[in-house]
């Protein structure tokens, strides 16, 4: 065939596709096939569909466009229906070449197409989200056991300064330690990551060797594995290759100083390092009360001591001080030492987030200076931009602040980041019950229940909700029935007992207060004598003799508490409760007053209302009625105040039943509700 014949030949092809609509059609299919991948990218991983299933559809819809050009070409849409399309008085070897080159035209655009579509339906976009899973020990000596958890934590905490990805925190991840076989793509969804690291570690002597692998939580195929043989002194240099590794397969971005933290060695001796690693296991474990405290203080001690430049080991001293003083010691020695050692942490180096982090903790443990508290954190935040700590310290002092809806966004980003933490969910839960959202605070602690089934906390303060919401007692007997029996501090013993008194059974609450081999108790209010609960029980039962000589040790006990933490409003609160039962109404008052002085409402949003609750209660029990009754009022108004089925229900509140004014402040916060 002659070039003009050609030429004549392909016009009468165009010709015959534009006549036979046959451009229609193929805009038409190939705009609905784009909009039906696009379609199945979203919907097909939500639907937990394998990838070869994407793959298939694209294969069928390119498969599709050559049928269709023929269909276009043999048939036609007219108003009377589909037809034939009538044909031409061209040669029928015109007719036959016509049909040919349609057929090849459909077949290469397809396989053009499929050359571009289906690598990317195999291959789609991994997100930049990442859990690095606890590594498996495989050391003959099972005490190193805490070195490759400190290979995982750091990895993790590396990974963790990083903007650009989303880093699961340290305990969530716990609970998959030992789990043997595991299910990628079930950890990535409860997770909410795309890939996960796992891996293992075998330490001799000083040397190490390290095997990880990186796997697509959506597929559970293995985006790559490295293994490391090095000496014990290149353990950060694993750490920091693993991280630039990861950062380039997720494709994210890494900043200037990102990257020097990153390359930074946070201690050249390995002696001090092991040490520092031991004593974050016992830093970030899930109790990290008294014992666990004196450990970790100790093993932090002794690495300052072999390395006094140790910056990081600084930072976690000055946060195990600051919560030692926060949660069960609040003494000015302990808050000192929290001060000294971050202070010391930033001295050596000043951009050290951590060090940020610990000194943004004495702010607001030690000082209660929510306004250094938040610039320390938000610095913090800065450099360790997963850090759920920092989110929820955040949030804890907005929700002190008053700013509610604020402090719950905090709340969640932290849980978001840290999903099976169990203090992050009770904190958010706290912060909705605190608002009187009862259905979402339990759905909150349904999920700690979920993460730690064995948490005595959950269940309590499901129990909590179902009393504040609906004065159900019976209910939080059931959810404490339910509970470990286990009790080293007291606060099963005090949270058992409140619930009993709540109810009534005051013979069953003595008895549980009773069985407590301690003076002192910790309750969710604080530290509280055991004659003081044994002191409400017997005077409600109206054993008055037994109930003065019970508020009499508990006077005593009380008094030396505070003389230990001046400072500590709860403790004013409830010397002023006692010294109400003992009849020294002017000194009860007085020390309600203060402990109001010392945590106003107005500086306390989330702890205060609590402490106006305690005056209105010393105000009941000598005779103030008329200053009780409009501290009421306002407590039933104000987020965590007082709900009116515990009003209803605490003995504490009898002295004013017989009030007219009591029962109208019932029916008026009855019907708003």
């Amino acid at each position: 065939m002659g070039d003009a014949s050609k030429s004549l030949f392909m016009s009468g092809f165009f010709k015959e596709l534009q006549r036979r609509k046959v451009y229609r059609v193929a805009a038409a299919y190939i705009i609905a096939v784009g909009f039906i991948i696009q379609l199945g990218s979203a919907v097909f991983p939500a639907w937990d569909l394998p990838n070869w299933t994407l793959r298939l559809v694209v294969v069928l819809l390119l498969a599709g466009f050559p049928i269709a050009l023929i269909l276009a070409w043999a048939y036609d849409v007219t108003p009377q229906g589909i037809r034939a399309t009538p044909t031409t008085s061209a040669p029928g070897a015109h007719r036959r070449r016509n049909l040919i080159m349609l057929i090849v035209t459909g077949v290469v655009v397809s396989a053009a197409a499929g050359f571009f579509l289906l690598p990317r339906a195999s291959a789609r976009k991994i997100d930049k989200s990442i859990a690095v899973l606890p590594f498996e020990n495989l050391s003959d000596e099972k005490e190193n056991a805490y070195f490759a958890d400190g290979m995982q934590d750091d990895i993790m905490t590396n990974l963790s300064k990083i903007g650009d990805l989303k880093v699961i925190s340290r305990t969530s991840v716990t609970s998959y330690r030992g789990t043997g076989a595991r299910n990628a793509r079930e950890i990535g969804k409860t997770l909410g990551v795309a890939t996960l690291l796992e891996g293992s570690v075998r330490r001799i002597g000083n040397r190490v060797r390290v095997n990880v692998q990186l796997i697509n939580a959506d597929t559970d195929e293995h985006i790559w594995a490295e293994d490391y043989d090095r000496d014990l002194t290149d353990v950060f240099a694993i750490q920091t290759d693993l991280a630039q590794k990861i950062v380039s397969t997720l494709r994210a971005k890494l900043s200037p100083s990102e990257k020097a933290r990153l390359d930074r060695r946070p201690t050249e001796n390995p002696d001090a390092y092991l040490l520092f690693i031991q004593a974050e296991q016992y830093a970030n474990g899930p109790n990290m009360f008294s014992d666990d405290s004196r450990k970790a203080e100790q093993l932090l001690e002794q690495a300052i001591k072999l390395d006094p430049n140790f910056a990081a080991a600084f930072a976690c001293l000055s946060t195990v001080e600051s919560w030692a003083y926060h949660t069960f010691d609040p003494t000015p020695a302990r808050r000192e030492r929290a001060r000294v050692a971050a202070d010391q942490a930033l001295r050596l180096q000043p951009d050290l987030p951590e060090g940020h982090l610990a000194l943004g903790f004495c702010y607001y443990y030690g000082d209660r200076d929510y306004g250094r508290a938040l610039a320390e954190f938000e610095i913090a935040k800065r450099g360790l931009p997963n850090e759920a700590q920092a989110f929820m310290a955040i949030g804890a002092i907005q929700r002190r602040q008053g700013k509610w809806s604020e402090s719950t966004t905090n709340f969640e980003k932290s849980v978001a980041l840290d999903p099976k933490n169990v203090g992050s969910l009770y904190n958010l839960g706290f912060s909705y019950l605190a608002q009187g959202n009862f259905e979402t605070a339990d759905k909150i602690f349904d999920r700690a229940l979920a993460a730690s089934p064995e948490s005595f906390s959950a269940r309590a303060l499901k129990g909590v909700v179902a009393i504040f919401w609906k004065g159900d007692v019976q209910a939080a007997e059931n959810q404490l029935s339910l509970a470990p029996a286990r009790d080293a501090g007291g606060l099963v013993t005090s949270t058992k007992a409140w619930v009993l008194i709540l109810g009534r059974k005051f013979s069953e609450a003595l008895q549980e207060i009773q069985q407590f081999p301690r003076e002192i108790l910790d309750t969710h209010s604080g530290r509280r004598p055991k004659a003081f609960f044994e002191g409400l029980i017997y005077h409600y039962t109206g054993d008055e003799a037994k109930a003065q000589t019970a508020f009499e040790r508990a006077r005593v006990v009380t008094e030396q508490l505070v003389r230990e933490s001046p400072g500590d409003a709860p403790l004013h609160a409830l010397l002023g409760e006692i010294l109400a039962a003992l009849g020294q109404k002017e000194a009860a008052i007085s020390e309600g007053k203060r402990a109001t002085e010392l945590l106003p409402e107005s500086q306390d949003a989330y702890d205060g209302p609590q402490i106006t609750l305690a005056l209105a209660s010393i105000y009941a029990c000598t005779g103030e009625n008329d200053k009780a009754l409009p501290l009421l009022d306002h407590l039933l108004q104000t987020p965590n105040g007082i709900t009116v089925p515990l009003l209803k229900l605490d003995p504490v509140w009898d002295p004013l039943r017989k009030d007219p004014r009591f029962q109208a402040l019932i029916d008026k916060y009855t019907t708003k509700g």
